[in-house]
This record gives structure tokens, sequence and C-alpha cells, in this order.
């Protein structure tokens, strides 16, 4: 795996960039407008059919349509986007929550399809599957040796719910090939990560994106955690970019009370549609903590400016992204579709938490790069407010509007101005594909052991450090990973754990030095 030498607040303002814009958007209900003609229109359609008829070589016009169409929507705000018919289906199957599959993590590793881990209980892992497979045939498609896209890869491996699709396997550690019948049936994507209980009081719930099934997954969580003695959440919706807001305001409703404004929605005839609370419930008392960071948008701004202007709980971290328009997606009838600006929101104060997009989209995703030299990840006194964007919450405190959602309490970015994008690359892909190649090298010497052995064997060793700092090296990235070698092990112990083990034993470990969690740990 190759990757580009880059500067590293790139990394993360890309990773800011491509979250907001694949799961920032708000649906928004209502019909649909028509589409009338005019000369305009007209004109566009009857270039197109000249350049088809009369242009001396050969066009794809779909890419010509393609193109006009993102011309036009780059010229009404960063977040009216167009998605073309390739790429539907996989925005669609990350909102919906679910696919139909055989229910793997894989990825290409050399010349060939290594499954990293099948998903618990899921057809694979049903099947015998195990981590370090290689799939090398599905049916009579070959799947090793070819420089086959990931969207080629998933459509010989997903199909219809009940039927069945015949794999050739290898499994390097018994050196055996053999064949298997998978049963494909629907996979959950999850968007709530972990619902656990930090202490005897304190739970943690972690939400990834705002997707059809997240409201569901919460409410259950909620529920356990309840039933283990929490009388204290914390809910992180860091690096979340958002989606419905629907679940956005389900999940705030379990926090308010009866009648308390969740949001309020402004279309372009001034419209004002207002969400309350009901009086269903089930979390109205007891402390609350958000955490939010520069890349919770969208439907995480509105759950986090809606606790913080009702008063019921405390938002700590970094200033939040900053959108507040609203988005509708409609189809355009040959499997593409717009998602355009309808609306408008605002927090229960009155705030528009939108920051400004005139100065064009390159300037308005590179944000992070302003926050990051003007120090603001790194110290509250470096957030510029306007006075003139003053709001006040339900008990009088003074909150700000303009810009995302500013914390009451804040904690600097972990590390120093020269590390800041470790922790995101430590949790990237890059380190999970790192694992499991070390992993898959001498999985038998990791066989058989308990979770606080693997920490053991893992923490008395610079081993995988080094051989991290090798393959980050090759890669083309420059970190300094030698003056934050414990927070590296750190991050390389949990992705081992998380594949070795399950997603809570991750959390168990990256939780423990979290610093917004300590932080609101020791404030109780």
């Amino acid at each position: 795996m190759k990757i580009k030498r880059i500067y590293l607040p790139i990394i993360i303002a890309t990773a800011v960039a491509v979250g907001v814009l694949i799961g920032g958007y708000l649906n928004f209900s209502g019909p649909r407008p028509g589409f009338s003609a005019n000369s305009n229109r007209s004109k566009l359609n009857k270039l197109i059919e000249l350049i088809e008829s009369e242009y001396v070589d050969d066009v794809n016009s779909d890419s010509i349509v393609d193109l006009t169409v993102n011309g036009i929507l780059e010229k009404l705000d960063p977040h009216s986007v167009y998605i073309a018919k390739n790429e539907m289906e996989q925005v669609a199957q990350s909102m919906k929550g679910d696919f139909v599959g055989i229910g793997v993590n894989f990825y290409m590793y050399k010349d060939s399809v290594a499954i990293i881990k099948p998903i618990a209980n899921g057809p694979s892992e049903k099947a015998g599957l195990k981590a370090g497979d290689r799939i090398l045939f599905a049916g009579n498609t070959k799947l090793f040796g070819r420089k086959l896209p990931t969207d080629s890869l998933f459509s010989k491996l997903k199909g219809e719910e009940g039927s069945e699709v015949n794999l050739t396997i290898y499994r390097k550690s018994e050196n055996k090939k053999f064949k298997v019948n998978v049963t494909r049936d629907i996979v959950p994507i999850k968007s709530v990560d972990i619902a656990t209980m930090l202490n005897k009081s304190t739970g943690y719930i972690k939400i990834n994106r705002f997707a059809e099934t997240t409201y569901k997954e919460f409410k259950k969580g909620l529920l356990e955690l309840k039933r283990l003695g929490m009388t204290e959440l914390i809910v992180d919706v860091r690096e979340n970019g958002g989606g419905y807001m629907e679940m956005a305001a389900q999940i705030a409703d379990e926090f308010l009370k009866n009648k308390d404004v969740i949001v309020k929605t402004k279309n372009k005839k001034g419209k004002i549609e207002t969400t309350y609370a009901t009086d269903e419930g089930n979390f109205e008392n007891g402390k609350l903590y958000i955490l939010i960071n520069e890349n919770s948008a969208s439907a995480s701004e509105i759950l986090a400016g809606a606790i913080q202007d009702n008063d019921r709980g405390t938002v700590v971290g970094r200033r939040s992204f900053g959108k507040g328009l609203v988005q509708k997606e409609m189809p355009l009838g040959d499997g593409s579709a717009v998602r355009l600006t309808v609306a408008r929101y605002y927090t229960p104060s009155g705030r528009s938490i939108q920051k400004p997009y005139d100065h064009g989209n390159d300037e308005y995703f590179s944000d992070f790069e302003k926050r990051f030299i003007n120090g603001e990840l790194f110290a509250a006194d470096s957030i510029k407010v306007a006075d003139s964007l003053k709001f006040k919450t339900k008990k009088g405190r003074i909150v700000y509007g303009g810009g995302g959602i500013i914390p009451d309490v804040f904690v600097a970015i972990e590390g120093s101005h020269g590390d800041e994008a470790l922790s995101l690359l430590m949790q990237s892909g890059i380190a999970s594909y790192f694992v499991f190649e070390q992993l898959d090298k001498s999985r038998s010497a990791f066989q058989n052991l308990t979770f606080s052995q693997v920490l053991d064997k893992l923490n008395k060793t610079d081993l995988y450090f080094n051989n991290f700092k090798a393959y980050i090296s090759n890669s083309g990235l420059i970190l300094n990973l030698d003056g934050n070698k414990e927070r590296v092990k750190r991050y390389m112990a949990a992705e081992f754990v998380r594949q070795l083990f399950d997603e809570n034993k991750y959390f168990q470990i990256v939780l423990k030095e979290d610093a917004m969690v300590k932080k609101v740990l020791v404030k109780q």
C-alpha cells in the first residue's frame, strides 16, 4: 500500500470534508418540486444534443451532464451536492444502516481478498470463515491476482437475501484450500459503535453517524445502561459528520422535558417548523455530557445545541464544524440524485451555527487549517466569536452563533502542534491494515491468549512499534512517532484486541486515556 507524501493538517482537513459531505445531510420531508422548462434549460439540452450528434469525437454525454450539474451546485453552497448513479447504492446503504451480503471486513492485501474479521454472528462467521482467510473465488469469478476495485468486489459478494454464494477459501494458518457455501443475509452497519459503563455510575455511548437505525440502536444501549445502574451519561459525537435530523431529534427527546424546543427550521418562504420534545424521555434526569470536536457536524450539532440551549447537560470538547443547512435528497430519474439545500436550522435559542461559505468551497472545507494555525485547537481563548451573535439559553447563559457549537468545557486536541494528525492516523484504515499484516505473519503467537495476556505481550516489546514506524515511512508519511511512543502503542494495542476480540475491548483501551472522557470523570 502506497500513500503519497502529504502534510499532516491536510490529512485531517480532508477527513473533515469527506465526513461532512457523505454523512452531513439532513433529511427534510415534503413534496418534490416540479421541473418546469424555460429557454435557458432548453439551451442546455440543445447543447448536449449538438455535442452528441455533431462533435467530431465520441463523447460520454453522461459525464458532460455530471460536470454541468456539479458546476451549478458548486455555485450554491458547499452542501448542495450531486450523487452520481454509481455512487448512490453505497451512500443509500450507509444511511439505511444495513445491507445484504456475506458479512466480512476485508481489504486487498497484496493480490488477494483478505478477511480482516468476519462480522460477529454474520453469515461468514456462521459458515466457519476466520480472520486471515483469503477469498480466492466467488462462484466461478476469480478474485485473486487481479486489481479489482472495492465496489467490484462488493458486487461479487452481495446479492439477494437468502441466496447462496460458493466461496473458495485459502486458510493460511492451516495451509489448506476448501470450498464453503455462504448464505447471504442482512448485515447491520452499526451507527452506534458502543454503549458501555465506564464505572459503576457513568455510561458512555458513541454515535458515528445518524442513519435510519441510529435511534433504535441508541435507545437499546441507553436502556441497557440504565439497567446496569447508570445515573450519568456521556454521549460521544466526535468525528460524526451528521445524517438524518429526525434521528438527532429523537435522541435529544430522550433527555429533554415535554415541550422543550429541540430544533427549528426555516425555508425559502419563511415557513418555520419547530420540533418539540415529548414526555416520553428515558433519561430526563441525571448528569449528561455531549462530546464534540471540529468534525462534529449537522445532526451532531443539532443534538449538542438542543442540550446546551435547554441547559440540560454539558457540552465538552472543541468548537464543532458549523453546518446549519438542511438538505433534501431528490432523485433525477436515472439513478442519480441531488441533495439540495432547502432550509436553515436554528437551535432552541435561535442560533444559526452555519459558518460563512461566501469565499468558495475550498476555503470552507479548509477551515480546520485556520483553526490549527490560530491556535483554537489548543486554547479556548483563541476561539473568535462575534458579540453581535449572542444568544441566551433557557437559564440565561450566553451562547454564540455564527459557526459551530462552542463547548461549555474546552479540551485541547491531544498532543502538541507537531503531532496533531497522529490520533486520526491511528484510528484510520492504515493502522488496521498494519495490525492485520502483523497478525497474518504470526497469528498462532496470539492464539488462545486472554485479553490481559495479549496486552502484556504487546506492552513488553517495541517490536510492533518499530515495525509500524517502518510501515509508515514506506507509505510516504512523515510523523513524529518516537515523541509519541506511548500513545502509538496504546492505539496499536487497541487495534490488536479489536481484531483478536471485539469492539468493546478496543474502546476499553482507548477511552481509558481519552482526554475528554477523563475531563468528564474528573469533574464528577
